[in-house]
């Protein structure tokens, strides 16, 4: 097939979206307005479109004839847009078919109730589209209620590659690199530094799990408008010493990351359905701790394979940890049980594979419309 995907080029999630296809012999393009040339895609035509700055309406029927215009030059079987709030309303213009879309989150749980214009974007992408995918069903239920036909959705993982994401791929020298005792019990956060993911309750929960295990250090990986404050905030906790704010670890370094911890934690405060990070902790045989919110329950076995907590509880969360920490024969059983879970129910190839069998399916389907 030829698949033309609109989509932020920057995302890793893109990358792991389209990278699938574009290496298992189909034709992959990429139109973005990140500027697609500056990343590295194998077998993947990229496309870079513009935002001109001019009156609203009109700048964006520019950015919709430079799509039509690339579109025509592609001749692809499909389009695919990522995040509905603008690649998604994006494609819709373009009234080109068959148009699915993937909705990431935000783009259905917070953007549609931000304004007016906001919400007719959203509810435009949703009934243009011949397919959408999410990967929650809280998600799905927020659509249907935009107006999105439910026969029309499918919950699609965006998938963990369980070769690349496990035990085997602990690093001995991270400590070291990190400047940490090679003793240490290292507690991994990988989630963004800004307000809704509430970093700031893991740093507040740190002083009482170092009171307790004194070997704890915790990787605080991300990057936000928060980070000065968090970091000030550990200094002035007097834990400062055990933290490091190691800034975006890129997605081939991540698996090293994950498998040299002792514990992952997400203390988001809203997510779609499970967090990529989560799921690739859970790969690396970690025991996680996570908030209860979104669909976090329906993956994390509490007491089994990691424990599910209340948001914003620095004393439920240091608690766990401590639980943890002080108890390597349940961190190796959690982990064991939370591999299993990913490989039976978010394998990336399985995953990727549901999603091609979608694409023959309406490519199949719009074929049969234009020769009827």
């Amino acid at each position: 097939m030829r698949i033309c995907y609109l989509a932020d080029a920057g995302s890793v999630h893109t990358r792991k979206w389209i990278g699938y296809f574009a290496n298992s012999g189909h034709e992959v393009h990429l139109i973005s307005l990140d500027d697609a040339q500056s990343h590295d895609f194998s077998n993947v035509t990229l496309h870079t479109v513009r935002r001109v700055n001019s009156i609203r309406g009109l700048s964006t029927m520019i950015l919709v004839s430079q799509l039509r215009r690339i579109l025509r030059s592609i001749e692809p079987h499909l389009i695919h847009a990522h995040y509905a709030s603008t690649y998604g309303f994006w494609s819709a213009l373009t009234m080109f078919h068959p148009y699915i879309l993937t909705a990431w989150g935000s783009d259905i749980l917070i953007t549609p109730d931000s304004s007016k214009l906001s919400m007719l974007k959203v509810r435009l992408a949703l009934s243009k589209a011949d397919f959408i995918t999410c990967d929650a069903q809280h998600l799905a239920n927020k659509m249907i209620h935009l107006g999105a036909i439910k026969s029309k959705i499918g919950l699609v993982s965006f998938g963990v590659d369980t070769q690349k994401f496990a035990a085997e791929g602990r690093d001995p020298d991270l400590k070291r690199r990190l400047q940490l005792p090679e003793d240490s019990l290292l507690v991994i956060s990988l989630r963004g530094l800004t307000e809704g993911y509430d970093v700031e309750t893991l740093v507040r929960a740190a002083p009482a799990v170092l009171h307790e295990v004194p070997q704890a250090r915790f990787v605080i990986a991300g990057n936000g408008s928060q980070r000065s404050y968090l970091e000030h905030l550990a200094e002035s906790l007097g834990v400062g010493y055990s933290m490091r704010f190691v800034g975006m670890i890129p997605n081939d370094n991540l698996p090293r990351y994950l498998a040299s911890a002792d514990v992952y934690v997400s203390t988001s405060l809203s997510d779609a359905g499970i967090a990529a990070s989560t799921a690739e902790a859970m790969a690396c045989q970690l025991p996680v701790i996570v908030t209860d919110v979104a669909e976090n329950r329906n993956w994390v076995r509490d007491g089994d394979g990691g424990f599910v907590i209340p948001p914003r509880n620095p004393e439920a969360l240091a608690d766990k940890i401590i639980r943890l920490l002080e108890d390597e024969a349940a961190r190796k059983a959690f982990g064991a049980v939370n591999r299993s879970i990913v490989q039976e129910r978010n394998e990336y190839s399985t995953q990727m594979g549901r999603v091609e069998h979608i694409y023959e399916e309406l490519v199949k389907r719009h074929l049969a419309l234009r020769q009827g």
